[in-house]
């Protein structure tokens, strides 16, 4: 399946907040939806589930006007809202069946994902029992009643413990390899990096960066190399390098000084002059950026 996000614009009285918005999700790849507080992350999910209609654009899947109701889709929106004063499974049973599954298919997903999220002893518990990372965990579980088509994750990883981060990065792979769409929006850029194969950036309503993971990682780092002296401050290197190799551009990084050699310095020039002065190489190599990096150097060029 693919999922077209198409031109989408979003108004709120006289503000616009989505301008245009469009990006691709393939099934078989988690797409990482990424922005910072407000950029439109929310309000994009929340018109692609119908919940806000959007001004103008669509969503197609598989070159069709794309109809929610029609498609198992499950859902997991920022701000929370399980009944606290109900037993967890009862209530994981009512939403399954509100998504159309009979009483028996509901009560067969709601134990399934309740136990797969070692959360059995606490099926005849009430929310309110419960501590905060394990009603994440139930939370979770509703999204993936049913065995969704469409998996759409808003903030996940909130609350959650390591341990259970990766039982839910593992339900995630198990999704993903069975060929579902699955969208996931999150600030924690390492569970995206780590579980997604595509990201898109948002900015102030505006896509700005959309593709693949790795292909974006090899574009940004192109020409630049990565270097720390042991020893020696980064600022210090900086200008012994600037003046050896004026074309050199650097800047701080905190596992090292990257260097832009604007395709004029060769790394064998590079090395050549550090071995001259006698330094003792900690680490040097291809400079490969983080999501972290590429979200701030994308975000800060329109800031």
């Amino acid at each position: 399946m693919q999922l077209e996000v198409r031109n989408i614009t979003k108004s709120f009285g006289d503000k616009e907040v989505l301008h245009g918005v469009s990006f691709t999700v393939e099934s078989g790849r988690a797409m990482g939806f990424l922005g910072r507080n407000g950029a439109g992350k929310s309000t994009t999910i929340r018109c692609l589930m119908d919940v806000f209609k959007q001004d103008s654009g669509g969503f197609y899947l598989d070159g069709k006007p794309l109809q929610v109701k029609k498609y198992r889709v499950g859902y997991l929106p920022e701000e929370r809202g399980m009944y606290s004063k109900h037993h967890v499974l009862d209530q994981l049973v009512y939403f399954a069946r509100l998504r159309g599954a009979s009483k028996e298919d509901a009560l067969r997903s709601a134990n399934y994902w309740v136990d797969y999220f070692e959360l059995g002893d606490f099926k005849k518990k009430k929310m309110e029992t419960l501590s905060k990372g394990n009603q994440q965990k139930i939370q979770i579980a509703q999204s993936f009643l049913n065995e969704p088509d469409i998996l759409i994750l808003d903030e996940p990883f909130s609350g959650l413990d390591p341990v259970n981060a990766q039982v839910f990065k593992n339900a995630i792979s198990q999704f993903v390899a069975q060929g579902k769409l699955v969208i996931f929006s999150s600030h924690q850029m390492g569970y995206v990096e780590e579980v997604c194969d595509d990201v898109t950036l948002i900015h102030e309503g505006s896509i700005r960066l959309t593709g693949d993971l790795q292909q974006i990682k090899r574009e940004m780092g192109e020409n630049k190399l990565q270097l720390r002296i042991e020893g020696l401050e980064d600022e210090d290197l900086a200008r012994a390098l600037q003046a050896q190799f004026p074309a050199l551009q650097t800047q701080h990084h905190e596992d090292g000084l990257i260097l832009d050699t604007q395709n004029q310095v060769s790394q064998q020039q590079i090395l050549a002059f550090v071995s001259g002065q006698g330094w003792t190489i900690r680490s040097f190599g291809l400079y490969t950026p983080s999501l972290n990096d590429i979200f701030l150097a994308k975000v800060g060029e329109h800031a």
